[in-house]
């Protein structure tokens, strides 16, 4: 489910649709740095996936403080430009090949 919290998402979704991972939207991540209030959603709806047996996934990662907060509060995946931009499918394999052996972390 992708940008879980914003829109017209809602506690019923998750109830009634049967999804693995569920995505937090950027906006949240971007801001939990400075918010506190936002900090304690991303928190919350980490947690709830873990409850529900699903998986967690952080959209927007960009900084090395985020990742390790996010990484702290137990998400599962996380996506973002700290780790990459956006690659062709090509481009995407080759990176894979590279961390399988060990030549990038």
């Amino acid at each position: 489910m992708d940008d879980f919290g914003t829109g017209y998402s809602s506690l019923t979704y998750i109830k009634d649709i049967f999804t693995d991972v569920i995505k937090i939207d950027i906006s949240f991540i971007r801001s939990m740095m400075e918010n506190e209030r936002d900090r304690a959603l991303v928190k919350t709806i980490i947690d709830l996936t873990k409850n529900l047996g699903m998986e967690s996934l952080a959209e927007g990662v960009e900084t090395q403080a985020q990742y390790e907060l996010l990484n702290k509060m137990g998400c599962t995946y996380v996506q973002g430009y700290l780790f990459s931009k956006p690659l062709p499918e090509d481009k995407l394999e080759e990176l894979y090949s590279l961390k399988s052996e060990n030549k990038i972390v």
